[in-house]
């Protein structure tokens, strides 16, 4: 369902263990933006009655079912450009994304 890549597990883990807590992530969307949707990623130290659970070996990546059919076959990455850096979500159902990138459509 959703995946992440090497530079964004590790990324994700260094958060973690910095924050001290947490048992992983919950990455969901939500309405918003010229395109209608956004991605939003927060820390999760209880899961939810709805939340699809992701093992990602050292963490878990936590989805409510609100969120899932927009999100599957996800690809979680961490980039790095010049001086920005930040998490890119890759998805392949995106049919447009909002000339900001701030939000997309499925």
């Amino acid at each position: 369902m959703i995946s992440a890549t090497d530079s964004a597990v590790t990324k994700i883990k260094q958060q973690l263990k910095n924050r001290g807590k947490g048992l992983g992530i919950r990455v969901g969307v939500r309405t918003t933006g010229c395109s209608g949707l956004a991605y939003v990623m927060e820390f999760v130290d209880s899961p939810t009655e709805t939340d699809v659970n992701v093992d990602c070996g050292e963490f878990s990546v936590f989805v409510d079912l609100k969120s899932k059919p927009y999100l599957d076959g996800l690809t979680l990455d961490y980039i790095k450009k010049g001086l920005n850096e930040g998490f890119e979500f890759i998805n392949p159902q995106e049919t447009a994304r909002c000339g900001c990138g701030e939000s997309f459509s499925v």
